[in-house]
């Protein structure tokens, strides 16, 4: 017979509903410096501009009937206070649980962005109205209409989903296609987008491998450009080995622990140390300078 299927208890009330600002709380209270930051601005100009686009998540506070907990929207609702508004949308979640939501949250990369922007323009929303909501100047937004050009299909492809920041383009821009594609391999293969290696991988590229306006531009000697190759190629080397260690670092770690855990075990037993010390005293000795190991060295 087969078993009934347990109802789906659901996380969150069906539907949304406009609660008052002031029976909101937050579990811990506003920091009025967060109020500078870049993160909050950009929020804060967004909601001016067009709204709350996602709502508010809270949970009823049974210490407190008809308030409400935030769990999720803190910068949002204190803009919204800002702002003078009065009621907020907000979505009612069936359980007051310790959840980070922000845990959860795929945040944007710099090429969805991108295309994002453009898909908005191409639907009619002025750079005017971008610029509002996104707390940028419209020079910017112009800047990240073009952030694309000069970039092969295949890169684009490589970093859609990748944390590169907008720097990068701009010295993949004096790449051939060719040579677009090796340095994003390679930022891929080290995890590491930053504009240091992107910038050491340019000025390392040789005059074949970058497009004529670059190789016009900068005028380099065969010394100085063999000495750049040669660091190119080093710190590739030196971060790929950092990498290999790093990923290897936790396994050795733990076979080291269960290892030493064993041998402190057979080391308790008082009949395999009688026979160590009698029969192979040199095995017994490093047995227990491994079973006292605290840490590792650090060299």
């Amino acid at each position: 017979m087969s078993k009934v299927p347990k109802p789906v208890r659901l996380g969150f009330e069906r539907d949304c509903i406009d609660i008052p600002l002031d029976l909101l709380h937050a579990a811990t209270p506003f920091l009025p410096n967060l109020k500078s930051t870049t993160k909050y601005l950009q929020i804060r100009a967004s909601v001016h501009a067009i709204g709350l686009v996602e709502p508010i998540v809270i949970a009823q506070r049974k210490e407190v009937p008809g308030t409400f907990l935030v769990l999720d929207g803190k910068m949002r609702l204190e803009a919204l206070r800002d702002l003078e508004v009065k009621t907020v949308r907000c979505l009612i979640s069936t359980d007051d649980e310790g959840y980070t939501y922000n845990k959860r949250v795929n945040r944007l990369s710099t090429i969805q962005e991108h295309r994002m922007i453009v898909k908005a323009a191409e639907r009619g929303v002025s750079v005017k109205r971008l610029s509002d909501a996104l707390n940028i100047s419209e020079d910017a937004i112009h800047l990240r209409f073009r952030l694309l050009d000069g970039i092969c299909s295949e890169v684009i492809a490589l970093l859609a989903d990748k944390p590169a920041p907008m720097g990068i383009f701009s010295s993949l821009r004096q790449m051939k296609p060719f040579r677009q594609i090796d340095v994003a391999q390679a930022m891929i293969n080290l995890n590491n987008y930053s504009l240091k290696l992107t910038a050491a991988m340019l000025h390392g590229s040789s005059s074949e491998q970058l497009i004529e306006d670059r190789t016009t531009k900068v005028g380099r000697g065969g010394g100085v450009s063999e000495t750049l190759q040669r660091l190119e190629r080093e710190l590739v080397a030196v971060q790929a080995d950092t990498k290999l260690l790093e990923e290897g670092y936790g396994p050795a770690n733990l076979q080291l622990v269960i290892i030493k855990t064993y041998i402190k075990s057979l080391l308790d037993n008082a009949t395999v140390v009688r026979w160590l010390a009698k029969r192979r005293s040199e095995y017994l000795q490093q047995l227990q300078l491994i079973a006292d190991i605290k840490q590792l060295p650090a060299k």
